[in-house]
């Protein structure tokens, strides 16, 4: 088997928060075009049926909607559930959904920030364990988190203390989980993307001072694609990184490298 076959994911059932739109929606196009069957988890479940759609349309894998709030136990343990239900089981999973607010620090109600720790990190460990505890159960998986190189860095000019907070909780968490599963068949990996030009980025008029900014900071001079993302969660899916566990991979245009 060549590499480039061997890197498919033909018969694995992954599913991915955050699922409807930009980075999610990109990625899990990508893991349907490696051969995966996806489930698209979202809270805005209109949104996660119509790109469920068109991943299906597109790619003739299966492809599934589950309206999930990340920050609900109960509504995750019932979406892994679902998942393993309607697409026969579970290999990998691509935790992925967050938020941010840009708040200054000294005017953020506790309220701004619990919502952000809640999304991106209590949300993470919500999905990436109860995905685990099925891994564990079933011959082992790999999960693959979403940090972000602001979990090495202090963003400027935007204020964002709890994102940047919670996108470094993600690091660690993924590596403690790395860790105490090594031995037991399910790696977790998280990666740390830059500024990814998303549609909710760059068509919004508010944003285009600080895109401006951000480009003319970083050694690339650009966005990222949100494309630009699959190849390396395809591989962190896939077989073909059994010997990759605890790693963050950093996914910058080189932004945090000064």
């Amino acid at each position: 088997m060549s590499i480039i076959e061997s890197m498919r994911l033909n018969g694995k059932r992954i599913f991915v928060t955050g699922g409807a739109r930009g980075i999610g929606k990109s990625v899990a196009t990508a893991f349907a075009e490696a051969g995966a069957d996806v489930a698209i988890v979202d809270v805005d479940i209109a949104e996660a049926q119509k790109t469920a759609q068109e991943i299906a349309d597109k790619t003739g894998q299966k492809t599934i909607a589950v309206q999930t709030d990340v920050t609900n136990p109960e509504q995750v343990d019932a979406m892994v559930e679902t998942v393993v239900s309607e697409l026969g089981g579970l290999e990998a999973a691509f935790c992925n959904a967050g938020i941010c607010i840009n708040t200054p620090a000294d005017e953020m109600t506790f309220e701004q920030w619990k919502k952000v720790i809640d999304i991106n990190l209590s949300g993470v460990f919500l999905t990436a364990t109860a995905a685990g505890k099925y891994m564990l159960a079933h011959g082992g998986g790999s999960i693959i988190n979403t940090a972000s190189m602001s979990g090495h860095i202090v963003n400027v000019p935007q204020p964002q203390c709890a994102y940047n907070a919670s996108k470094a909780g993600v690091i660690m968490l993924t590596k403690s989980l790395a860790v105490e599963w090594a031995k037991k068949g399910v790696r977790v990996n998280c990666i740390s993307p830059g500024y990814i030009g998303t549609e909710l980025i760059s068509n919004a008029p508010h944003l285009v001072p600080l895109i401006e900014q951000w480009n003319a900071m970083a050694p690339m001079g650009r966005l990222g694609k949100p494309e630009e993302l699959q190849s390396i969660c395809v591989y962190l899916a896939g077989d073909t990184s059994s010997f990759t566990t605890g790693s963050d991979i950093v996914v910058d245009g080189a932004f945090t490298c000064f």
